[in-house]
C-alpha cells in the first residue's frame, strides 16, 4: 500500500482508519560481541548487531527482569523485537534464552545472504506466558 501524498498515515486515536497504521521506533539499540542483552535491547523494537567477522552469542535477560521493567505486561501480553545482523564472514548471531524464557523456533541469524538460509534479519515476538515467564517465538 502506498502511502498517502496527504494526511500521514493512521495513528493512534486519530479516527482516519483509511490510512496506513503508522507507529513510532526509537533509534535501535546495538550489540556487538558476544554479550548478554539488556530489557531496554530486548524492548526496544530494533536490535542491529555487528558482530564483524565472527559470530556472536547474545544471551537475552531473565524473564524476571523483563518482569521489572515492563510492569504493566498481563499473561499474554507482547511485543516484537527485530534483529540485523551487519556481520560479515562468520558472523552468525546465536541468540540464547534467560531464564524463564522458552524459545520456539531458530534463534540463529545469519549474515545477508548467508547459505544457512536464515537471512540477515529476523523477527521474534515475544509473549508472557505467566509471572517471571515468556515464550519467544521467532516469526520471520
Amino acid at each position: 500500500m502506498a502511502l498517502p501524498s496527504v494526511g500521514g498515515g493512521y495513528q493512534y486515536t486519530d479516527g482516519n482508519v483509511n490510512e496506513p497504521v503508522m507507529e513510532t521506533q526509537a533509534a535501535p539499540q546495538t550489540a556487538t560481541a558476544t554479550a548478554t542483552l539488556t530489557v531496554a535491547q530486548v524492548t526496544g523494537g530494533l536490535l542491529v548487531c555487528d558482530p564483524s567477522t565472527s559470530a556472536a552469542s547474545y544471551t537475552m535477560p531473565t524473564a524476571t527482569l523483563i518482569d521489572a521493567t515492563m510492569t504493566n505486561l498481563k499473561t499474554n501480553s507482547c511485543f516484537l523485537l527485530n534483529v540485523v545482523n551487519l556481520g560479515t564472514s562468520n558472523g552468525i548471531l546465536t541468540f540464547v534464552v534467560g531464564t524463564g524464557i522458552t524459545s520456539v523456533g531458530n534463534l540463529l541469524v545469519a549474515i545477508t545472504g548467508s547459505a544457512a538460509g536464515v537471512g540477515g534479519a529476523a523477527q521474534f515476538l515475544f509473549r508472557k506466558t505467566g509471572t517471571a515467564a515468556y515464550s519467544v517465538y521467532r516469526i520471520a
